[in-house]
C-alpha cells in the first residue's frame, strides 16, 4: 500500500502542527480566509495519508486578542477567556475543512462545553490519535496567562509527540524580522538555550522552556508554502530546527 510506504520513511510517528489564528486570516485583517483553510485540509489530509498522527492546536487572534485587550484595560484573566473562546470557534472552522477532505476529526477544548467539543482528557485524545483521527486542541491551557504557543508545548508533551510544527509565515528562525531588516542572518539548527538567551521569536519563553526540558524538537517553517508539512514529516530539510544540539 503507497500510505503504509510512506509511513515507512516518515521519522514522524505523531506530530503536533501549531496553527495561529492571524494563519487562519490569509491575506485579511480578520476573521477566517475559506481558501486558506481548505489549503490546510488538503496539507494535513497528506500527513494523513503517511499514516502520521496528526494533533494540531490553534490560536485565535484572527478574532480577539487577549493581551491586546488587556493594554487597553480589560481585565487580563477575563481577555484571556476570551481568546480562548475565539480558538474555539476556529478549530471548529478548522474541522469542517478536514472533513470535508475525507478526515476525521475530534474538537478537544479545555474549556467545557459539550454542545461543540468533548472536553479535554489526555488518554482520550491519545486513543482518537491511535484509531487516525486527526486532534485538534482548543482553548489553550485553559487557563488565563498562557498562550496558545505553550497550550502547543504542554499537548505534545502530554501526548508524547515527536514533534511540533511550528507555523510561521516565513521560512524559519532569523536573527531579526526579515522583512524590515534584509540583513537578517537565517538560522537553519539552534540549540533551545539560544533561542532563550538571544530573544529569537519563536515561541514564548514558557514553551521553549517546556520543550527544552523535554528533549521536544520544533521545527519553524513557511505555511504559506504548498506542500511544507508533508515534506518536514517525511524528514526533508523544511524551515529551521530547534533541539537540544543545535
Amino acid at each position: 500500500m503507497a500510505a503504509a510506504a510512506g509511513s515507512a520513511r516518515a521519522p514522524y510517528r505523531r506530530v503536533v502542527l501549531k496553527l495561529s489564528g492571524e494563519a487562519l486570516a490569509g491575506t485579511q485583517a480578520y476573521g477566517i480566509d475559506p481558501d486558506v483553510l481548505g489549503r490546510i485540509g488538503s496539507e494535513v489530509r497528506a500527513v494523513s495519508d503517511l499514516e502520521v498522527q496528526t494533533a494540531i492546536v490553534i490560536g485565535g487572534g484572527n478574532i480577539f486578542r487577549g493581551i491586546a485587550a488587556s493594554a487597553g484595560g480589560m481585565d487580563r484573566a477575563t481577555a484571556d477567556y476570551m481568546g480562548m473562546l475565539a480558538t474555539v470557534i476556529n478549530a471548529l472552522a478548522l474541522q469542517d475543512a478536514l472533513e470535508k477532505v475525507g478526515l476525521q476529526t475530534r474538537v478537544l477544548s479545555a474549556i467545557e462545553m459539550r454542545a461543540i467539543a468533548e472536553p479535554y482528557i489526555r488518554r482520550r485524545a491519545i486513543r482518537h490519535l491511535e484509531k487516525g483521527r486527526v486532534v485538534i486542541f482548543a482553548a489553550g491551557t485553559g487557563n488565563p496567562f498562557f498562550t496558545t504557543d505553550t497550550a502547543g508545548a504542554l499537548r505534545a508533551v502530554e501526548i508524547g509527540a515527536d514533534v511540533i510544527l511550528k507555523a510561521t509565515k516565513v521560512d524559519g528562525i532569523y536573527s531579526a524580522d526579515p522583512k524590515k531588516d534584509p540583513t537578517a542572518e537565517r538560522y537553519a539548527r539552534v540549540s533551545y538555550l539560544e533561542v532563550l538567551q538571544r530573544g529569537l521569536q519563536v515561541m514564548d519563553s514558557t514553551a521553549i522552556s517546556l520543550c527544552m526540558e523535554n528533549k521536544l524538537p520544533i521545527v519553524v517553517f513557511d505555511l504559506t508554502v504548498p506542500d511544507n508539512i508533508r515534506r518536514i514529516v517525511l524528514g526533508e530539510p523544511v524551515g529551521s530546527l530547534v533541539s537540544a544540539d543545535a
